[in-house]
């Protein structure tokens, strides 16, 4: 959650999801007021639609009062949890979009990768998520700088491979061999 990680840390989410989970609609204002500017860009990011994105969040929110009992702060912190919600809410948006379009494959592989980051991110114990984070970014440094901006703008920007081949200036060819190779590269350092 990278935008997220930038602002105010002060803030309770693990006690507003308890308190929204006992019926406390003021909770779950204050947990949009402290949220919502970060979580439509994470939708956004996602859906790349203003207005679907919109609707993401306004579904994400009914369903954090909805489940908010659900919440186990043994298994992650409270803003993991929102961010999942919203994560998990906008990929399915894409998904059902999905369905009545046909994706090439790099858009399903995104997605794919989407989808498995946002269960990484749900599960597992924090300070292991942390050291494989720290492993990743070695992995990362240690790829060439065209190979690692077009996974960067792959993974995390979500753009498809025709904007990544406009964005670093290098045809298409070029970068769809370059992911290739990066993500390769990437698992064998990551064993």
């Amino acid at each position: 959650m990278p935008t997220a990680a930038l602002h105010d840390d002060a803030f309770d989410h693990d006690a507003a999801l308890r308190s929204c989970a006992h019926g406390d609609g003021d909770a779950l204002r204050r947990i949009y007021e402290h949220e919502s500017r970060y979580l439509l860009g994470v939708a956004l990011r996602i859906v790349r639609d203003r207005a679907a994105a919109e609707d993401v969040l306004h579904d994400a929110f009914v369903a954090i009062w909805s489940r908010a009992s659900s919440f186990d702060p043994s298994r992650g912190a409270g803003r993991g949890w929102i961010y999942s919600v919203v994560r998990h809410m906008a990929l399915n948006r894409v998904r059902d979009g999905a369905r009545e379009t046909v994706l090439d494959e790099p858009a399903a592989a995104h997605l794919e990768a989407q989808a498995a980051l946002a269960a990484w991110n749900s599960e597992g114990d924090e300070l292991a998520r942390q050291a494989e984070l720290g492993r990743l970014g070695h992995c990362l440094d240690g790829l060439e700088p065209a190979r690692r901006a077009c996974l960067l703008h792959a993974y995390v920007d979500g753009c498809t491979h025709s904007e990544i081949a406009l964005r670093v200036q290098a045809p298409l060819g070029t970068v769809k061999a370059w992911i290739q190779r990066g993500l390769r590269a990437l698992r064998e350092c990551m064993q």
